[in-house]
């Protein structure tokens, strides 16, 4: 195999290179916090639905110091449809750490310390913010190594063959003086040009160099294991509101999956669709509760099917209350609320809205 042109792929990267919020303007230094910020977000989610996301958290949390100092709950409101939501508590605290500390290290081992910073994400900010000469690895950058070597062994096995000949891919003196840069043009080459299907090979910087490409694998490398069929999980969750326009809640316990998070009140997930007796056993009041919808959603391990059960009540009693919290309907946007239970809250306020308009 022809070894990879440093120079080939920065000169491409010079030309090409996508504009990204958090991505410094050419000849100026890196902001840590936005390179360390981005990186968070950007795992398990696309750059598109990150961009958003991103935008209002500077604005939100214009400093790691303002993060440090927010109240927890806003920082998961603002975190909200992001999903894999252990990462926006680890934020919380890293960026606590972080302003403990006096600043972000630069070396891997120390920003390794940090909460919620993996081998990937502290090599992305060590190389990106700190120009230290070393070669992140996400899929992007599997995916190309795969490739170039034309490694065929399935991921996830494949990840400590990829990472350590992914290592070798900066040893030119042009990578070594442009870590950054480098490592940035690897993200960029993978997004863009070595894509998972019908890579455009014909524009590659690397194409001369690649394995894959001569014995024309590319294309079905990275090899993967088959997937295993996710179990299905069933639940029932209770939207009620008051006539004051208020909806009860409550805050999911501190660890576990959606810790901390808001959700309307409901059943335990189980294998099994539940009852509707036993469903309306958990209820958190009495009312006429009503079939509003189904919410379908899919976790990582699991996939999960919810009934929605709606009702109006005159008011609530503090007993009914419990351990939960009231908020005025018009402030749900700005809840803590994760995905399923935006799509819950949704379902359950279009089955109150038909069914009084059926009775009126």
């Amino acid at each position: 195999m022809i070894t990879p042109s440093d120079h080939a792929l920065l000169h491409w990267y010079d030309r090409h290179r996508r504009t990204l919020p958090w991505r410094a303007e050419g000849g100026r230094t890196p902001d840590p916090y936005h390179v360390w910020l981005s990186e968070i977000m950007l795992q398990q989610t696309t750059v598109t639905a990150v961009i958003p996301y991103y935008q209002k958290f500077l604005a939100l949390f214009p400093t790691v110091r303002a993060l440090a100092t927010a109240p927890q709950e806003q920082v998961l409101a603002a975190w909200a449809g992001l999903g894999y939501y252990a990462r926006a508590r680890n934020l919380h605290a890293c960026a606590q750490a972080v302003v403990a500390r006096g600043g972000f290290p630069a070396q891997v081992a120390e920003l390794r310390t940090l909460p919620g910073i993996g081998v990937y994400t502290a090599a992305a900010i060590a190389a990106i913010a700190f120009g230290v000469p070393v070669v992140p690895v996400d899929g992007n950058v599997e995916r190309i190594t795969a490739r170039l070597f034309d490694e065929h062994t399935p991921l996830p096995g494949a990840r400590k063959v990829l990472a350590r000949l992914a290592e070798g891919l900066n040893t030119g003196a042009e990578a070594q003086a442009r870590p950054s840069d480098f490592a940035q043009a690897l993200f960029d080459l993978g997004a863009s040009v070595c894509v998972p299907r019908t890579p455009a090979c014909g524009v590659c910087p690397w194409q001369t160099s690649c394995a894959g490409q001569a014995a024309g694998t590319a294309a079905t490398l990275p090899r993967k294991m088959p997937k295993v069929a996710r179990p299905v999980r069933h639940g029932v969750h209770f939207f009620v509101v008051d006539e004051a326009g208020q909806v009860l809640l409550q805050r999911r316990p501190e660890t576990g999956l959606l810790a901390a998070m808001t959700e309307i009140p409901g059943t335990p997930w189980q294998a099994t669709a539940w009852p509707e007796a036993e469903a309306l056993a958990s209820a958190p009041v009495r009312a006429v509760w009503q079939k509003a919808g189904m919410v379908r959603h899919v976790f990582t391990h699991f996939s999960l099917e919810i009934i929605v059960l709606a009702a109006r009540v005159a008011r609530f009693g503090n007993a009914e209350v419990g351990q939960g919290f009231l908020l005025p309907v018009t402030r749900l946007q700005g809840a803590a609320l994760p995905s399923v239970m935006r799509k819950c809250v949704a379902v359950g306020m279009q089955g109150l809205s038909e069914s009084e308009s059926l009775s009126g």
